[in-house]
This record gives structure tokens, sequence and C-alpha cells, in this order.
């Protein structure tokens, strides 16, 4: 699939644009699993606390193409898009339950639709990105307080729109928890 053109969404939280920029040579570093690192050359500069619900998308101003890596912080509850080590979304997330856990480590994007139905609990997941052979997936969901998932990743819609239409299959996604 080809990169796609860069596009001129962001909304609910922070400054359009603002963007905190690492000097170069001296790029930031985000744990992944597995020991390595992802190079963060910038982050989108949020202003205020984030709630259930919200999110951030902005790429203005950074390359077009390059590769696509997400990063989800259990202990944070958010994910973040970088694409060519610039963040270009975040959002608060909704994750599985102590008895449906949301597993940790680095996972490829295994299958992508736009509507998939859930044959295992009957639900509706738009734009799905599948993680796991047994169903863990990325997915548009209600984002509210006191939600969780059967071990997925809920993002409001919006954002999953925008995010199904930066990834590719085999694009990884690494899930650090505590």
């Amino acid at each position: 699939m080809p990169a796609a053109q860069a596009t001129t969404t962001a909304t609910t939280i922070g400054t359009y644009g603002a963007r905190f920029r690492y000097p170069a040579g001296r790029e930031g570093a985000l744990p992944m699993t597995g020991g390595a690192a992802l190079r963060v050359r910038s982050l989108l500069a949020i202003r205020k606390p984030m709630r259930f619900g919200d999110y951030v998308w902005n790429d203005l101003g950074v390359p077009a193409t390059g590769t696509v890596r997400v990063r989800v912080d259990l202990p944070r509850q958010t994910v973040s898009v970088f694409r060519d080590g610039h963040e270009i979304g975040t959002a608060v997330i909704l994750y599985g339950t102590d008895h449906k856990p949301t597993p940790t480590g680095t996972f490829p994007i295994l299958m992508r639709a736009r509507q998939h139905q859930s044959s295992l609990y009957d639900a509706e997941m738009p734009y799905m990105l599948r993680l796991t052979n047994d169903g863990v997936a990325i997915h548009a969901s209600s984002v509210r307080r006191g939600s969780a998932t059967h071990g997925c990743i809920g993002v409001p819609l919006s954002f999953a729109q925008l995010l199904f239409d930066q990834v590719a299959r085999g694009d990884l996604v690494t899930i650090v928890g505590t």
C-alpha cells in the first residue's frame, strides 16, 4: 500500500501546528519491547490534559512518506502514531480488563477492515486493525471513563479513520505495559 498523502487534520486538544522538535543528532527515544527504542524527531505539543474521547492528529510539516509505527502505552492509556520519527497522532484509549487483558509486545498488523463484525462478541469493530490471530485489534470504540474492552485497543472513531488510512498490513504496533 503506498504511503498516504499528508493531511491537514487536527482536533480537540493542543495548538494546531505546534510541535516539539528535537535538534538533529539529539533525537529522543521511546522504549519499545525487546530493548529497542523508537527514535523520535518531534512530538505533538499538547498543552492541556487529554480526556476520554480526545485525540490530536496533526501531520503538518511532517514528511508525507516514511515508516509508520504505532505505540500503545497501557499505563498512560494512550496511543501514539509516528511517521518517520514524527508523532502525527495521539489519543486516549480503552484496553482490556484483568479477565481479558491486552497483550504486550510488538505485533505486525495482520489484517485491516473498514467494517468488521466480531464473531466472538457480535460487536461492530469499525476500522479494525488485527494484531493477533486470536482477535486482538485496534478499532473504533466509544472511549469513555469506566469502559474497557475484551483485550482490544479502543480508539475514538475519527482517530480510527485517520489511523486506518496511515497503516498497512505488516506495519508494527508496540504495546507497552507496566
